[in-house]
């Protein structure tokens, strides 16, 4: 069975995903899209309408929180969400095979990955195997920049301040990174919303937004 698509505009795309994560924390999910129907639909092809980069972390999971199904989703994730070649070839594929009209830059509270990337700055800090550092090391300016502002030491940097400023740049490194995903902004095709998952509550909360998005506040 197959269906027509209707591409969603980048606005109408968030505000689906915010619909969708309103019913999660209000505990009035539909669990929409996960029927044998639209299993077998789904071997014609796939038409996601959001791509969403995030961490690996098992709690922020994108489908669960944003109340989505089957086929709805282009997920990537890596611990901390940090940008690397396969991370944003990953997001390419999205935006220029997909269509995808809205990337979410999804970060959460109490990130493991944000936490190594405070502590290793301490002076007693126990080395980290090398690819967990390599993964984690592109946090540390971030860390003492966030130190900085705050005038403290880096590793009694704030780390939900350290998580939102991480969000921002890491949706700033995108845009560096991809002529494609820079180009599909500019020219109203793609929207980003970077932001934060709040573990009990299970809201997103949005922080820095590009194209064609309006959120009130930002």
């Amino acid at each position: 069975m197959t269906t027509t698509r209707v591409r969603l505009t980048p606005q109408q795309a968030w505000d689906r995903l915010a619909e969708g994560n309103a019913r999660f924390e209000q505990g009035t999910v539909l669990h929409p899209r996960q029927t044998p129907d639209r299993r077998r639909e789904l071997t014609d092809g796939q038409h996601p309408h959001a791509v969403v980069f995030g961490c690996s972390d098992s709690r922020p999971a994108a489908e669960i929180v944003f109340d989505e199904g089957l086929g709805d989703m282009f997920v990537v994730r890596n611990a901390g969400q940090v940008v690397s070649p396969s991370m944003v070839g990953s997001i390419e594929f999205a935006v220029a095979i997909l269509d995808v009209p809205i990337l979410v830059v999804l970060g959460h509270e109490a990130c493991g990955a944000v936490r190594a990337a405070i502590d290793s700055t301490r002076p007693d800090a126990p080395e980290l195997p090398a690819k967990i550092w390599r993964l984690i090391a592109p946090i540390v300016p971030t860390v003492h920049r966030v130190a900085r502002t705050g005038d403290t030491e880096p590793s009694a940097a704030d780390a939900d301040a350290v998580g939102v400023e991480h969000i921002q740049e890491t949706v700033d490194e995108l845009l560096q990174a991809s002529t494609i995903v820079a180009d599909a902004v500019a020219d109203g095709r793609l929207g980003i919303v970077g932001a934060i998952y709040r573990l009990g509550e299970g809201t997103v909360v949005p922080h820095v937004v590009k194209g064609a998005v309006s959120i009130p506040g930002l």
